[in-house]
Parts: C-alpha cells; structure tokens; sequence
C-alpha cells in the first residue's frame, strides 16, 4: 500500500473515512448509489463495470461479480468481456456498454457520431447518462484504490 495505515485500522474506512471524511463519505455514497439504484440489466451493467476493471487493474474490482437478486453473471463472462468486439455472449446493448467503457476510459476524445448513432439506437438518454455516471464511479474509485494499493485489501460493504 501507498498510504500509511494505523496498526489495527481497516484500511479502506480509514482512507475513505478518516483520512478525509467529507470527500470520502461523499465518494462512498456514490459509489454504493451506482449499485443500489441502477435501472440497467446486470450483464450491461457487469459488461461496464468489469471492462473498467480490467482497465484500472483493480484487484478486487477484478475478482467482484455484481449480484441481483440472488443472480451473478456466469463463470465465463469476463473472459467475454475481454473479447467484447468478438464474442458471440452479448446482445447489442451488452456489446456496447463494453465498448462504452474502453472508449470512456481509453479515448473519449473518440467517441465519434457513428458510436453515439448505436449507442442512442439501444439505449436512451437516461440510461446513457447512468451508464457514463456508473463508468465514471468505477474509473475513478477502482483507479484510486489500485494506484494507493487499497484494491488488495477492499471489503466493499453490504447493502
């Protein structure tokens, strides 16, 4: 880890908490609101989210399947993910919240007419809007966790 942790501390409420309470409350809030209020369907949602994580080399972000009422994406589906251009797994709307991802975070500046045209084809703006909302959560806080070293350690909680 990057950051100095108190002996006995949990590192991630530490962090987020106690080492800046207003910022990481905030943070945290958001982050958990991204899971708890989502209107997307899990395997667009985990399309997203894991194509993020495999980007940001998150750890745990890695190792994490979102689950809904008492359903998680199958054994294989973050090797799909990796192969999103290529994989036979995803309907239209999973194939491009994957592909959202990697351009959100690899090349925004090239998210060009023909992508917004297929993009506004499966999705509506609402949905437009929370998907680019949840990749930004999971840009910014998987990235953070990862580059301060807290993503070998990360327990996110429970709702």
């Amino acid at each position: 880890m990057r950051i100095d942790i108190p002996e006995g501390a949990d590192p991630i409420p530490y962090v987020w908490g106690d080492m800046v309470p207003e910022i990481g409350m905030a943070a945290s809030n958001f982050s958990l609101a991204v899971y708890a209020h989502t209107s997307l369907g899990l395997r667009e949602f985990e399309a997203a989210r894991l194509r993020i994580a495999q980007i940001n080399g998150c750890v745990f972000c890695l190792d994490w399947r979102t689950e809904r009422d008492g359903e998680k994406v199958d054994e294989g589906f973050a090797e799909a993910v990796t192969a999103w251009r290529t994989t036979g797994d995803f309907d239209a709307r999973t194939r491009l919240a994957a592909e959202y991802a990697e351009r959100y975070a690899l090349d925004h500046h090239g998210l060009d007419e023909d992508f917004w045209r297929r993009m506004t084809a499966h999705y509506s703006q609402p949905e437009i809007v929370e998907l680019s909302m949840s990749i930004g959560s999971w840009l910014a806080f998987g990235r953070l966790n990862h580059v301060l070293g807290l993503d070998r350690v990360c327990v996110l909680p429970q709702r």
